[in-house]
């Protein structure tokens, strides 16, 4: 695998993350992560098994343009 399949993109003026896949051959948004619960569920209805295990892991999640599990502006 040569990049993350799960990115989370960087916060939304509004706060959010909007989350995609690459799958298929493409990216797929899947929605908008207000927390890390938020993602875990999202990831769940994607039907990503034990996305909680995941989230730190960078085969696995990028997380662009904030650090991991920061969701707000600055």
């Amino acid at each position: 695998m040569d990049r993350a399949p799960i990115v989370v993109h960087r916060p939304s003026v509004w706060g959010g993350r909007a989350v995609t896949v690459h799958r298929h051959g493409g990216d797929e948004i899947l929605g908008t992560a207000y927390s890390d619960h938020d993602l875990v569920v999202i990831l769940e209805g994607a039907g990503i098994a034990t996305p909680a295990a995941i989230l730190d892991d960078p085969q696995w999640v990028q997380w662009r343009g904030a650090p991991a599990h920061e969701f707000r502006t600055t």
